[in-house]
């Protein structure tokens, strides 16, 4: 192994150097998963309507609670997997590979199974009417189908990134977005098949990426690799998968919630325009997540110098690796910022050619993106004290935006301010939450301040 991709120049190499060297491939699979989705819209919104668009956004809640589950046992199992690597115990890293296997299609299965059943009645619960639940339905049907795909497919991609592969990972993720761009005009456009093109050509990019990552992992070249034995569930395993990927399991599931609670708000506030309003949300939600996705990836790079740094006490190093990565990300969303404050309007007629939902949405984005260069400080905080081993202090971090900030704000706002109050709730939840992660890292660094001194 090179000397530059060991473990031990976390701790010596630079840190600007670092930081990219481990930010660039999640910057980019990270850009590319955003790309996944905004291209969805894009189809669906030219290729089928306004209706589509809002149907579309009426089923990101089941969406995103099938992704809570898959998030459960990929990202439990890939920090499970890394321990056990980094303790050279190649048994119990097998045993993982086949535990997340076999878990993700149990889940994947039993999700889909319940969903069948009361599919109505849940998208109408998330916001559906009479004019989109058609359109919400054809394209969870699909969805629903293939979800044990997305399920192993999101899993073995997240080992495959443990298990010291970020770039096979990085490069599945776009290969799935390349080949979903190429099927979803042909299927939409050339076919005539609506949303339920869009969800099939979803369902077959996963499809063939699974195939290549199976192939990958039954190389018996590599330190972990498909073979008997590994797929029996052991208790140990599971309960360490789950104990370790119930916090992103959680916060999936309360962005589930609040997606609902804002559907119903704008349609109940909304009057002959509610349908609309759902559908400019979802434009809104697919642009802030392309800028978002990007600090995320810068994220992903800033946790492994945080945490090697912050075990070895290098608190200078954990420092100014904090540093750069706020510095990085306020760059990307003050760029979204400025993006949206100029050319909103641009920005909305990419997804649609309908004038009603153009003007919802270039209000949506303007109110929505009004505090971004504030929102990458508090996301790479958030993930900074994961880092370093502060769980309790990012689940209250993302807690209190979403559930304590953003839900009474969503609720009371549109009470005075109509469907503009809802708006104003969501850069109002971020602010707050900026300023709660700026206290928390005052006091973090007080704490840094006095390890040091117990060191000299």
């Amino acid at each position: 192994m090179k000397k530059g991709n060991t473990p031990l120049t976390l701790g010596t190499a630079d840190i600007g150097k670092l930081l990219m060297q481990y930010a660039a491939p999640a910057v980019a699979a990270m850009t590319a998963t955003s790309l996944y989705n905004i291209t969805d819209s894009i189809f669906i919104g030219r290729g089928v309507g306004p209706m589509a668009l809002s149907g579309l956004t009426v089923s990101f809640p089941l969406m995103n609670f099938a992704a809570a589950f898959g998030a459960l046992v990929g990202m439990g199992g890939a920090s499970l997997l890394s321990l056990r690597l980094g303790q050279k115990d190649y048994d119990s890293a097998n045993r993982i590979l086949g535990n997340v296997l076999a878990l993700n299609v149990i889940i994947g299965l039993l999700f889909s199974a319940v969903s069948f059943l009361f599919l109505e009645q849940m998208l109408y619960f998330f916001g559906a009417t009479e004019q989109t639940i058609g359109y919400a339905h054809d394209f969870m049907v699909i969805i629903l189908a293939g979800n044990v795909i997305t399920h192993i497919y999101m899993g073995l991609n997240a080992l495959l990134r443990s298990s010291g592969n970020p770039k096979k990972a990085m490069y599945a993720t776009i290969f799935t977005v390349i080949i979903n761009v190429i099927l979803n005009p042909l299927f939409i456009f050339g076919f005539g098949w609506g949303v339920r093109g869009s969800a099939l050509a979803t369902v077959i990019s996963q499809i063939i990426v699974l195939i290549w990552q199976i192939k990958f992992f039954s190389n018996k070249e590599n330190f972990i690799h498909l073979r008997k034995g590994i797929y029996k569930l052991t208790s140990a395993t599971v309960k360490g998968i789950i104990a370790i990927g119930l916090a992103p399991f959680l916060l999936n599931a309360a962005a589930c919630v609040i997606v609902v609670i804002i559907n119903r708000q704008f349609l109940f506030y909304g009057g002959e325009s509610g349908e609309l309003a759902v559908g400019a949300y979802g434009i809104v939600n697919r642009a802030a997540f392309l800028f978002a996705m990007i600090v995320f990836g810068i994220n992903q790079g800033m946790q492994p110098i945080a945490g090697y740094n912050y075990g070895a006490a290098l608190y200078d190093r954990v420092a100014e690796v904090l540093k750069k990565a706020v510095i990085l990300s306020t760059i990307v969303m003050t760029s979204g910022f400025l993006t949206v404050q100029l050319f909103a309007h641009a920005v909305a007629s990419v997804f649609t050619a309908d004038k009603q939902l153009v003007d919802l949405t270039v209000v949506g984005l303007r109110y929505v993106f009004a505090v971004f260069p504030l929102v990458g400080f508090q996301m790479v905080v958030s993930t900074f004290f994961q880092s370093i081993g502060k769980a309790a202090k990012t689940i209250f971090l993302s807690v209190t935006r979403q559930v304590l900030f953003l839900i009474p704000m969503v609720i009371i706002l549109p009470k005075y301010f109509g469907i503009t109050g809802i708006w104003m709730s969501m850069p109002g939840s971020d602010l707050i939450s900026a300023f709660t992660a700026c206290i928390l890292l005052r006091m973090q660094f007080r704490e840094f301040k006095k390890q040091k001194r117990e060191i000299v």
